[in-house]
């Protein structure tokens, strides 16, 4: 009687945590680290977490009935948070990297890298030959970090945990300029008029950005794929770009109908 008793209840048990187990991975909502401050791709207002990276998720994940929640990092941090299971996606124009593609896996491509270099009008800073001898900020960790090293090893590098503490930096004179993604840079320039900051010069790359995912996460990145095709295809991709990046060129393959 006793033995069967036990049977029973572990039965019970086991059906229990199999039921649990089956409706964590099959229906559990995705964690995506992004960031805070880095207008117009990564950034949050009013409460909500937006800009072009993490819309054009939102919009991805409808298509596949993906339920997404989004929590604030570093960018230093984020590859890092995502490789060990922190975030299951990052969101926030990252590049897709050699170094980068050793720690995470990649999304298929959903833009391009571009950088812009910044500064105050008076700075004397024109291009990458300008930069030589002077403080540059860049956020530590990013291609712009990357970038300054490769093209103006003279200059002194300033590396900061976000673009927060680069622009405020930058806008009292703590760095001479900075390297910022182009977007970020021009909406500076923007919304910091009163400090006269100026883009000096946009570098365009042809390295991709994805969103990143742990190693391994087939599953995921098909499912976010097969998502990208869809809102490239019906012009998603266009209207939200068109929202954040108005000035941005399409590059062809994500304009509608593709």
């Amino acid at each position: 009687m006793k033995k069967t008793l036990v049977t029973a209840l572990t039965a019970t048990l086991l059906a229990a945590l199999t039921a649990c187990g089956g409706s964590d991975s099959g229906s559990g909502t995705l964690r995506v680290g992004t960031l805070s401050d880095s207008k117009p791709n990564a950034y949050q207002e009013n409460g909500n977490y937006t800009g072009f990276d993490n819309e054009l998720l939102k919009a991805i994940a409808a298509k596949e009935g993906l339920k997404l929640e989004f929590a604030a990092t570093e960018f230093s941090a984020l590859l890092g948070q995502v490789a060990n299971g922190t975030f299951d996606i990052g969101s926030s124009a990252i590049s897709q990297t050699e170094a980068r593609k050793k720690t995470v896996d990649f999304s298929a491509p959903y833009n391009y890298q571009s950088l812009g270099i910044e500064a105050k009008e008076t700075a004397g800073i024109t291009d990458e030959n300008s930069l030589a001898g002077k403080r540059i900020g860049v956020v530590q960790g990013t291609v712009s970090d990357t970038w300054l090293g490769s093209n103006a090893p003279t200059a002194q590098a300033v590396r900061f945990p976000n673009d927060a503490a680069a622009l405020n930096a930058l806008k009292t004179g703590a760095i001479d300029g900075a390297v910022f993604d182009q977007a970020t840079a021009e909406d500076y320039a923007k919304n910091n008029a009163d400090a006269k900051l100026k883009v000096t010069k946009a570098i365009t790359t042809t390295i991709p950005h994805g969103f990143a995912f742990k190693k391994g996460n087939t599953d995921l990145i098909n499912k976010i794929n097969d998502g990208l095709k869809k809102v490239i295809a019906d012009g998603t991709w266009v209207k939200v770009h068109d929202q954040f990046e108005p000035t941005a060129p399409v590059p062809a393959e994500f304009k509608a109908g593709q």
